[in-house]
């Protein structure tokens, strides 16, 4: 039956969420050049006169060069991937960007662009010395217009604070995800990052109007217009959204955003089998229309492991399966009513077995936790394999079974969970700790699965450093020579992101 959710204990803030799964382990990662064995391009090396001259426009406090704080900027969240990086510098503005890829380009110092360093593939960190540029200090909000919508805003900008702004002034982002207390709107846009509410407001290929990015040789390509319509030639912003910062650093960006719902409902489902999930979100559709904002789900071994990992409570019994609901709208009754009628409808017809429905924030935000820290359970209790995939719907759960059969009792966990709305499903497979046969037995297996459904290898993480081998499964020559034409075109010494996203052969 449908109850209200009652108050829960024992919830962790999400801060504390976040810090539990960051030192689950304070070992350190193999280095990447060895755990992938690659071998460093032909790049220049830093020498302290680099250092020097980085002072020079920076001032000594924001050009980092101990080990000790370096060493941070070197590892990604997930603690897979370990760079040899020695320097990590710090601007504040575009001019100071521009001023450092400009001599880095004629020195041929190799650079990696670094936002709130959340990815899952690798892409935010070095995998030798490259040197690291770190947005976090450019993170001003330049203007909000409350009338269209359009906010402008420099790229380290946290998601999260630009939520939180732009929510006091009655709008909201168009962008959400587990990540936004820690992720930058720039690293956002260079990832072409995807989120919860994707259904409902797009990706950012859609919601951003504008960007400023730095190329290789420092030149500021200025497209910052927050114009909702502008049909002057070549559409540039789209160059630099989702090229993962090989083709140039966004340092500024336009974003489209959303009126803020007055209305907000959540529900979270029990469901028997995949297959009524998916006629539940083919119902969804038609029964709540306009007002539907996310349809997420999960299976049992997803949500158990942040109950049992991170103790977090979770307000229904245990299903093999659970949808959550969401819906935006703007009138309290006409949403309620709609909601009302689709979950009778479908409690009658048993897709919905047992469930809880509120529209106070703070329950909303206990159900959400348990969604987003799906990503992070894992990393308590080992190391995590993470596939980010997009697949037909009717083939959407497939590889989840398959995999647990592959793997066996080498692997904790195998789970599946994912943005129903846009057939992008997340697989974790978690083992007690990374081990190249279990890597064999995945990859590539995971992505020739894939590409024989017509789906695509990463669905909003990107390729970054992880799948620049595996990007043929997506891309065909053809296209694959185009992005390797424009690189050499946008950065012909190749400085920017090296060993990312492009494979060296064709």
């Amino acid at each position: 039956m449908i109850k209200p959710l009652v108050t829960l204990v024992g919830l962790l803030h999400k801060s504390k969420i976040s810090e539990q799964v960051r030192y689950a382990s304070q070992a350190l990662p193999q280095l990447s050049s060895e755990k992938y064995n690659i071998k460093r391009k032909d790049f220049g090396t830093i020498k302290s006169s680099d250092v020097s001259y980085f002072k020079s426009i920076l001032n000594e406090g924001r050009v980092l060069t101990d080990e000790n704080d370096v060493m941070p900027y070197n590892i990604d969240w997930i603690k897979n991937c370990r760079g040899q990086s020695t320097v990590v510098l710090k601007p504040q503005n575009t001019a100071e960007v521009s001023a450092i890829l400009k001599y880095c380009n004629e020195k041929r110092l190799a650079v990696c662009p670094q936002g709130g360093n959340t990815g899952l593939v690798g892409g935010s960190v070095p995998v030798f010395d490259e040197i690291v540029l770190n947005f976090s200090l450019m993170n001003k909000i330049e203007s909000l217009d409350d009338v269209s919508g359009a906010l402008i805003c420099e790229a380290g900008c946290i998601l999260e604070n630009l939520d939180n702004y732009v929510r006091e002034r009655g709008l909201i982002m168009p962008l959400d995800l587990g990540a936004k207390g820690s992720c930058h709107i720039g690293g956002n846009a260079s990832t072409n990052a995807g989120g919860l509410r994707l259904l409902r407001y797009g990706n950012l290929h859609g919601s951003i109007l504008g960007i400023e990015a730095v190329k290789a040789d420092g030149t500021v390509i200025d497209c910052l217009k927050a114009l909702k319509k502008d049909n002057t030639g070549y559409h540039l912003k789209h160059l630099f959204i989702g090229s993962e910062g090989t083709l140039g650093f966004v340092t500024k960006v336009a974003v489209s955003c959303p009126v803020l719902p007055k209305a907000v409902n959540l529900g979270f489902f029990g469901v028997e089998n995949f297959e009524n999930i998916l006629k539940l979100y083919k119902s969804a559709k038609s029964s709540l229309g306009e007002i539907l904002s996310a349809f997420e789900m999960a299976d049992f071994d997803s949500i158990n492991s942040t109950v049992q990992n991170l103790k977090l409570p979770n307000p229904i019994a245990d299903y093999p399966f659970y949808v959550l609901v969401e819906t935006h709208g703007s009138d309290d009754v006409h949403d309620g009513e709609k909601l009302s009628r689709f979950l009778s409808k479908e409690m009658e017809s048993g897709l919905i077995v047992d469930g809880t429905v509120t529209s106070e924030p703070s329950k909303m935000q206990t159900i959400w936790n348990l969604r987003e820290s799906i990503a992070g359970a894992g990393l308590v209790v080992g190391y995590v394999f993470k596939y980010d995939v997009s697949i037909p719907l009717k083939n959407y759960y497939d590889l989840v079974p398959i995999l647990r059969k592959k793997v066996g009792d080498k692997a904790l966990i195998v789970c599946g969970y994912g943005h129903v709305g846009d057939g992008n499903i997340h697989i974790n497979v978690t083992v007690p700790k990374y081990s190249q046969e279990i890597a064999s037995v995945l990859e590539p297996y995971i992505f020739e699965e894939v590409s024989k459904l017509n789906g695509s290898i990463s669905a909003e993480h990107g390729i970054g450093f992880r799948k620049p081998k595996y990007i043929h499964y997506s891309k065909d020559k053809s296209a694959l020579q185009l992005m390797k034409d424009l690189k050499q075109l946008m950065d012909p010494n190749g400085i920017l992101n090296p060993y990312k996203v492009l494979p060296d052969t064709v």
